[in-house]
């Protein structure tokens, strides 16, 4: 099966037409987030979910799938009424077996070693073959994503979910029209470590190809991001990989572009923090809060 996407982004002969919701990474927290934010908008009265264009990026593309087969209310209720974790006793044993520091250490040596992004990617998605080597858990990621999805199947709005080929450090982007199942598309997004196969192709987190992505909402008229990691990101700037230069890029090409990130009380939720299910209800409340609060500033400009 050829798994090579097909979308394009197309030229904009004009004035730039549309919205567009775009959808940072940022782990589980960050998903929660996510959700909340858009539940607490809808709550007041500010529906994204009619965004011409969605563009998901790692935890985020989990989200804008999620979106396509349930409310925002939905999602969120469904996020506070989970069962927490049980949260084991800290030792200096569970410390050392966090996935998460170790992972950054090990992705922090790869970026301060390669000498651009494109060899940054190259030296992730390598990195990630030789974890799949040792052990190929594709079918399993899989079957984990694909119960996460309320809704198996392509919206039929425009989603456009991003990862980068792993094999060749190629960005890629994934639509309804590139051949590639919903879900496989969102595991590969969400791939931070070990590479995710579809066909003979293999996959790493689309946040490699660019932070948030929201780049590829070039031609819409408006452009709304969320962003868990708050517009920050480990790559060095003159990569051109942080949403500054996303949203500059946009607004030169005529869009209107604003940005939701959390607040600096809700920081701690996230980075490091990210994968700690037990911290998804307070992520998604932190995110309903500024929902509701931001739904006026935004209305204008969404409407």
């Amino acid at each position: 099966m050829d798994t090579t996407p097909s979308f394009i982004p197309h030229a904009n002969p004009g004035a730039p037409v549309g919205r567009a919701l775009v959808l940072g990474g940022g782990g589980s927290t960050g998903n929660a987030w996510l959700i909340g934010v858009l539940a607490g908008l809808a709550d007041a009265g500010l529906d994204m979910t009619g965004a011409d264009r969605v563009i998901g990026t790692s935890a985020g593309s989990t989200a804008a799938a999620m979106l396509a087969g349930a409310t925002p209310a939905e999602l969120y209720a469904a996020i506070l009424d989970a069962p927490l974790p049980q949260r084991p006793r800290p030792t200096a044993a569970a410390a050392a077996a966090n996935p998460v520091p170790n992972h950054l250490e090990r992705t922090g040596l790869i970026i301060a070693a390669a000498t651009d992004a494109g060899d940054m990617r190259r030296r992730m998605g390598a990195a990630a073959l030789d974890l799949a080597a040792d052990y190929d858990g594709s079918e399993r990621w899989r079957a984990t994503v694909a119960a996460r999805l309320p809704r198996r199947e392509w919206p039929d709005h425009e989603l456009l979910i991003t990862a980068v080929d792993a094999r060749t450090g190629a960005p890629a982007v994934f639509s309804r029209s590139s051949g590639v199942d919903l879900v496989d598309a969102v595991a590969a997004s969400c791939s931070s470590a070990s590479a995710y196969r579809i066909g003979d192709n293999s996959y790493i987190d689309g946040g490699y190809r660019r932070n948030e992505n929201a780049d590829l909402a070039a031609g819409c008229g408006r452009v709304l991001v969320l962003s868990p990691f708050g517009g920050r990101t480990r790559m060095p700037l003159e990569w051109g990989m942080q949403l500054a230069a996303q949203v500059e890029e946009l607004r030169a090409g005529g869009s209107r572009v604003e940005t939701i990130f959390p607040d600096s009380d809700s920081e701690y939720m996230f980075g490091v923090n990210a994968m700690d299910l037990a911290l998804r209800p307070a992520a998604a409340q932190a995110g309903y809060t500024q929902g509701r609060a931001q739904a006026g500033q935004l209305g204008g400009f969404w409407r």
